[in-house]
């Protein structure tokens, strides 16, 4: 048994890692602050210790990272359209409390730490699929801050010999991704809006690509970035499916999956999309013997069942 902390563990990707690492007997310690997490994430597992605070505190991040043998860095406010509003909320969310977790892990003697990075940090590069030796070129403050924060993960490894692995993650999908939040991934919204009937959404023409990635393909990655004998320290590895889908063909799918034919409204384009988006996984193929284990129709037939309501309860007499 190894003791984890897993940041931003009451959010989305956190609370499935959290929950599988639970599965494995392991001793797990969860750090939120609550500003995009939800403590009901982990009501289903019960034996998560649960600490709830900002991890740009210096404090709170020691005593966080105090007595644990892995770090896996989840805590951030992923969103585009936020931090094109709100950088300066932003920028403390996803830089400067992964610099100070950063420090209080070093500090703390953990073994290793696997930090949550973003290919929004490619941007619109032309060449598909994306590769980690790409040149990066981030188009909104989130992706620039993502990008700002793996460097510094990586710099830690050259300069104090802490390991740290960043898994580039690309457009995850899954239960327990908040279909209510206006800043939600596009699968749960678009699950959302044809359960109830409603017309979704679509931001652009449609025809904008992404490599959506099942949550559980997401988790495996991290944990056997976490496992790994293979020298991966300084390492930046793309975990996704490698796989791409327009916007238009993704509705395509999950109307058939719903059983419905609702057409989409269209928007103007936000500020900061990326336009195609497509992971080259050989690396993580190559470091982590990882392929995904979870296709897009299933995971999408995942989604879309947890995403319906529930019945209403009986009324007695």
């Amino acid at each position: 048994m190894a003791s984890y902390l897993v940041t931003g563990g009451a959010g989305f990707i956190g609370s499935h890692l959290a929950t599988e690492l639970i599965r494995r007997g392991h001793r797990v310690r969860v750090a939120d602050s609550l500003i995009t997490g939800k403590r009901h994430n982990l009501d289903h597992i019960s034996a998560v210790e649960f600490l709830e605070g900002d991890l740009a505190d210096a404090s709170f991040a020691q005593r966080a990272a105090e007595g644990m043998e892995y770090v896996l860095h989840q805590a951030a406010i992923p969103s585009v359209p936020r931090s094109v509003k709100d950088p300066l909320t932003s920028n403390r969310a996803n830089i400067d409390a992964t610099l100070s977790i950063l420090v209080a892990a070093r500090d703390a003697g953990v073994k290793r730490f696997v930090y949550a990075g973003s290919s929004s940090a490619y941007g619109n590069t032309p060449t598909l699929p994306k590769r980690e030796d790409m040149p990066t070129n981030p188009l909104s403050p989130y992706a620039l801050q993502k990008l700002v924060a793996e460097q510094y993960c990586q710099m830690f490894t050259r300069l104090y010999g802490f390991e740290t692995v960043t898994t580039r993650y690309f457009n995850v999908f899954g239960p327990r991704q908040d279909p209510g939040s206006p800043y939600s991934g596009v699968i749960s919204l678009f699950s959302t809006a044809l359960l109830r009937g409603r017309q979704p959404v679509i931001y652009g023409d449609g025809e904008q690509t992404r490599d959506f990635t099942y949550v559980a393909n997401v988790v495996d990655g991290v944990l056997r970035a976490c496992e790994a004998q293979t020298q991966v320290a300084g390492e930046v590895i793309n975990v996704a499916t490698a796989g791409r889908i327009s916007l238009n063909e993704l509705l395509g799918v999950m109307n058939a999956i719903v059983g419905t034919n609702l057409q989409p409204i269209y928007k103007e384009e936000r500020a900061g999309d990326v336009k195609d988006s497509q992971a080259d996984i050989s690396k993580a193929k190559a470091l982590l013997g990882y392929t995904p284990i979870v296709g897009l129709e299933e995971g999408l037939r995942h989604t879309i069942e947890w995403c319906r309501p529930s019945p209403p309860a009986p009324t007695g007499r």
